[in-house]
């Protein structure tokens, strides 16, 4: 991971999409087979309650695991207790740690339910947060763009279409109340989140992030032990057993296994919604891969157990809220049609030598070097001795001596047809511009000598080769430097030979 300008890790909202689309689906389909008697050598059910507080302690050691492989305790705040530094998490972190593991909680809970499908409950839970998400935007007076409101429109038509599709799930009150209690929890998560965290700044947005993941880890944990302990009738009762006869049987290995692999998506969802853009903006990429998992889970199971699949309304509302997703990406895909755009005008600079290992080489890669965006550098030899072969060892060393990083390099014969592509065509001197224009006239007027007034010598062979390659190099930035700032339109074919 490295650090960008625009958000916490450079993998990209795309990358960290995709990590949460690969541990999601796992995750919701390990959930619901296993609340619903599905796994190999299971002959009942898990209700939810049951399994809870095994995913609890195993979200709560992956967290754990995970904080220590990263280092990231370092961003974590700390406290001095009995004279030792010991990770000790604010007020404000223990807060928004306690919505997260009502959030933790409820996702579980969601694919237990008997008669409702993992993608039903996916579009309850996504399309609750997608509605929520430019209400808090608003609330905290972050701009919330036109395309934002659009995707706000499709989510709520994706909700109507998932539960217009009435036959094919049964919705029971704790179901409605475990969504509640999601959707709560995203409240107060997004309003902590908008005050302390999504600056861009790693340091902040990495100490948010592990102090609210160990606060949510433990509060699951603590909330469910201390329900089992005092409270009564049938949840006080589940959680109970989740916590003693349960944690003897063999289903208890994946109900572990569902913590961990919570706590792998709670990483790559977490720093989704870090990003410093809004959350219009930073929840469709969330969601989306989500319920791609979904759709991949519930498919994935129906072909192994032989369940019912979705019902049309359920993936109508997928379709919708995949509308709503690509509303969101307008920006992202405007943007990067001007890249192509951009690159497409790019000016093709060609550079040419007679062996390609030592003066077009090094004026490709201080070309290169320069940074302008408005040309596309290459080199090739009139006649290189090998294809193929690198730079000469006194050419790299001359391009460090003045300052420009040489690149992986491998020699190229010039041919016609690089000559009828490029936009200008820079040869050393005029012996190799006349040659040039034999092999391609049509190239004559785009074809220029680097240095207008006398030939580039070839350093290859000089008494002292390094102080020969250094001032070619030498040379040659002044002489590239000074043409690509002629501006290529603009350039004209010389007069004489």
């Amino acid at each position: 991971m490295v650090t960008t300008r625009r958000g916490v890790v450079g993998f990209g909202i795309l990358g960290l999409a995709i990590g949460y689309f690969v541990w999601y689906t796992p995750y919701a389909a390990l959930t619901k087979a296993l609340s619903s008697g599905l796994l190999p050598g299971m002959d009942a059910r898990v209700g939810g309650l049951v399994l809870l507080p095994a995913a609890a302690l195993g979200t709560l050691a992956g967290s754990l695991v995970f904080l220590t492989v990263s280092r990231w305790w370092r961003y974590a705040g700390r406290r001095r207790v009995a004279g030792r530094d010991v990770v000790w998490p604010g007020r404000t972190a223990v807060t928004a740690g306690f919505f997260m593991a009502l959030i933790i909680a409820t996702t579980t809970l969601n694919y237990t339910f008997a008669g409702v499908s993992i993608l039903f409950m996916l579009l309850m839970m996504r399309g609750g947060v997608l509605i929520l998400s430019p209400l808090v935007d608003a609330a905290r007076r972050r701009p919330v763009r036109v395309y934002s409101w659009a995707a706000l429109g499709l989510s709520l038509l994706a909700v109507g279409a998932a539960l217009s599709d009435v036959d094919s799930y049964l919705l029971t009150a704790g179901a409605v109340a475990s969504l509640g209690v999601y959707l709560f929890g995203y409240i107060g998560r997004f309003e902590i989140m908008s005050r302390v965290a999504k600056t861009g700044d790693p340091a902040i947005d990495r100490g948010y992030l592990v102090e609210e993941q160990i606060s949510a880890a433990l509060w699951q944990v603590g909330l469910c032990a201390a329900v089992a302990l005092v409270g009564a009738g049938p949840v006080s009762g589940a959680l109970r057993e989740g916590f003693t006869s349960f944690l003897l049987t063999p289903a208890v290995l994946p109900a572990f296994a569902v913590g961990l692999l919570y706590e792998a998506l709670f990483i790559y969802g977490t720093l989704i919604y870090l990003d410093p853009r809004e959350y219009t903006w930073c929840v469709p990429a969330n969601r989306c891969a989500s319920l791609l998992s979904g759709l991949v889970a519930s498919f994935g199971l129906a072909w192994l157990t032989g369940i019912a699949t979705p019902g049309a309304g359920q993936l109508a509302g997928t379709a919708l809220i995949g509308l709503a997703v690509l509303a969101l990406s307008y920006p992202a895909l405007r943007a990067a049609a001007a890249r192509r755009w951009a690159w497409a005008r790019r000016q093709r600079v060609l550079f040419v030598c007679g062996g390609n290992t030592g003066r077009s080489a090094m004026a490709e890669a201080i070309a290169r070097a320069d940074g302008d965006r408005t040309w596309s550098p290459r080199s090739a030899g009139l006649a290189p001795r090998v294809a193929g072969a690198p730079m000469a060892e006194p050419a790299v060393a001359a391009l460090r001596g003045i300052g420009v990083p040489p690149r992986r390099h491998r020699t190229r014969q010039l041919t016609r047809q690089m000559c009828r592509d490029a936009d200008a065509v820079f040869c050393m001197t005029r012996a190799q511009r006349t040659a040039i224009e034999q092999l391609a006239p049509e190239a004559r007027g785009r074809t220029f000598c680097l240095d207008p007034a006398r030939d580039i010598a070839d350093p290859a062979g000089a008494p002292d080769p390094a102080a020969a390659y250094l001032r070619t190099a030498q040379s040659l930035r002044e002489h590239v430097r000074a043409r690509l700032r002629e501006r290529l339109p603009r350039l004209q074919p010389q007069a004489g030979g």
